[in-house]
């Protein structure tokens, strides 16, 4: 219920259309119950009476009141549908956004896959409540209401009669209600497994295809793709019990108000007339009740759908401004320092423990290490990606923790090691870095990034589409259109994490040549993977499990004899 109270908190920003969506719902409503009357009156006056001047003036009413009502109905379905879209809308974006507001852990601990099962299989779902949910609840309700005061109108014993079988329909509804919301739970959280295996499939089709699992992943598919088919019968089978079981016994009503009602007829307390309309609105009674339980599965499938969309909304970022965050007056200089930082993804695993560093604005520095040193985590927590846990790190003496991230992320530039490129031109891939630019701005960075050469032989230059990653550039031409992005972007501080993969030695030279133009003036964090090419660095700073343990230029390091050296001999060995 609190889920559904809060799903209609979206309506207010619509109430009009709310309201006219209503009046249109009362109208139909009215309309619907003219035709009985019309029909009493073709029994008891036109036929018996034999007052045949009348049957002209009720055909025409009758004409009318069908014609009116469909119009009607026509207005309502549409006012809804429009009311529907924009509430669904704004739930879409407010979950949108909520993502982009969270962190970088919650992405981590979650599969992409069902992430978004939530944003857009949850959300449709969402919208069943509008849809088929509250437009359907709100007519069947007015229909129910405006029936039972014609049924107590007419005749109150039959009426009461036709009130016996409520309460066997009112405990159904409610042990049906308990039972199918935890099926439909079970349901969204399969249907979000299948989702998550999906995507995750289709991004490592090439490994499928290269290790010969197509059978193996198909195999894996069916599983999934079974156990929600198995979730989903659950909840129909129930359906297939409850909804012919409400029928019948709406049913029994209609057989006792024709049991009794025929026995007034005899007795001369009821016409013919009366009793077919009577009837008439008897069985417009039991529809909308049978609405109502087909509403009823509909908003515990979508409410189930609403609680997974709201998980979203309600989960507070773990890193997000402090309050009373002041954005600097003046860009960044870039120097940076690292004062006795510590942290750990797990209490009892520290990844950095006791981290010191000093970089000057414009200096060069290498990180290198063995794998899980904890290089990438001291860059991870510069960007606040996560936040320290001891110490602190600042940049021109600036708490990174006490400006705003937006502000702090503008003054750092990121080169990943695999870059991620989107689904588009190169144009917009680069352009990320400055959405204001202009082609002629684009043209220069790529060039100094060493990367309009390539793109120029491309079919169509820089509105050339790269597909999903960026998929049809290779590593180093993914790398110099990152880097590109980065020029654009012109922050004070770079992140750049060298590739491991197997590169020409010219693509190898173009990338150099774009580093070392990206990092003039700027401070620069680098993440070595060869080592053999940090001869142009400032200082070469050697991390091995979460501390610092070297630094020095890449001819001292060897010298000593140290981690470096042994890095260095074992990667040159290989």
């Amino acid at each position: 219920m609190k889920s559904l109270l809060r799903v209609l908190t979206y309506l207010r920003p619509y109430r009009l259309l709310a309201v006219t969506t209503l009046l249109c719902a009362i109208v139909t409503t009215a309309l619907e119950l003219v035709p009985p009357w019309l029909i009493k009156i073709v029994i008891d006056d036109v036929i018996q009476a034999r007052r045949l001047a009348l049957l002209p003036w009720v055909i025409l009413g009758l004409v009318t009141a069908y014609g009116l009502k469909n119009v009607f109905a026509s207005f309502r379905i549409r006012f809804n549908n429009t009311l529907e879209q924009r509430v669904v809308y704004d739930l879409r974006d407010q979950v949108f956004a909520a993502l982009q507001r969270l962190s970088v852990s919650y992405f981590e601990n979650r599969s992409t896959g069902e992430i978004m099962s939530r944003v857009n299989n949850d959300t449709e779902h969402v919208e069943r409540i509008f849809i088929d949910g509250l437009e359907g609840l709100l007519t069947a309700s007015l229909t129910l209401v405006a029936i039972t005061i014609m049924l107590f109108a007419l005749n109150w014993k039959l009426a009461v009669l036709s009130l016996i079988p409520i309460p066997v329909l009112v405990v159904s509804a409610t042990i049906f209600t308990k039972r199918v919301h935890g099926y439909y739970h079970a349901i969204r959280r399969s249907a979000a497994e299948l989702n998550a295996y999906l995507q995750d499939a289709l991004s490592g089709i090439r490994e499928t295809m290269g290790f010969n699992r197509q059978g193996y992943e198909r195999g894996r598919f069916n599983a999934l793709s079974r156990r929600y088919s198995e979730n989903n019968l659950k909840a129909m089978y129930l359906w297939s019990v409850y909804s012919p079981g409400m029928i019948l016994v709406g049913s029994l009503g209609t057989v006792l108000i024709l049991w009794y009602g025929v026995g007034e007829v005899l007795r001369g307390a009821l016409t013919v007339g009366e009793l077919v309309m009577f009837l008439s609105y008897l069985a417009l009674f039991y529809v909308p009740i049978n609405q109502i339980h087909s509403v009823n599965h509909l908003l515990q499938h979508a409410l189930a759908a609403s609680e997974r969309v709201f998980d979203v909304l309600d989960t507070p970022p773990e890193v997000q401004d402090r309050p009373g965050a002041v954005r600097p007056a003046e860009r960044l200089h870039g120097r940076v320092r690292f004062d006795r930082v510590s942290f750990h993804y797990r209490s009892d695993v520290p990844v950095l423990t006791g981290v010191g560093l000093d970089v000057s604005p414009g200096e060069r520095i290498a990180l290198v290490g063995p794998s899980g040193a904890g290089k990438s985590t001291m860059l991870k927590l510069l960007m606040r990606f996560y936040d320290v846990q001891g110490g602190a790190i600042t940049i021109d003496g600036y708490d990174v923790r006490d400006v705003p991230l937006a502000f702090l992320r503008s003054q750092i530039g990121l080169v990943q090691q695999e870059p991620f490129l989107f689904n588009g031109t190169v144009r917009e891939n680069i352009a990320y870095g400055d959405l204001a630019a202009d082609q002629v701005r684009i043209e220069e960075v790529a060039q100094a990034a060493r990367a309009h050469e390539f793109i120029a032989e491309l079919p169509d230059g820089y509105e050339t589409w790269i597909g999903e990653r960026g998929v049809k550039l290779s590593v180093g031409q993914k790398q110099r259109v990152s880097i590109a992005r980065v020029l654009l972007k012109n922050p004070p501080i770079v992140i750049f994490d060298e590739a491991t993969s197997n590169i020409d030695t010219e693509t190898e030279v173009k990338i150099r040549e774009a580093l070392n133009y990206l990092t003039q003036g700027r401070t620069t964090f680098i993440i070595a993977h060869r080592l053999s090419t940090l001869h142009n660095v400032d200082r070469i700073v050697v991390v091995d499990k979460g501390r610092i343990v070297e630094e020095g230029l890449h001819e001292e390091l060897l010298n000593r004899g140290g981690l470096y050296a042994i890095l260095y001999d074992a990667q040159f060995q290989l």
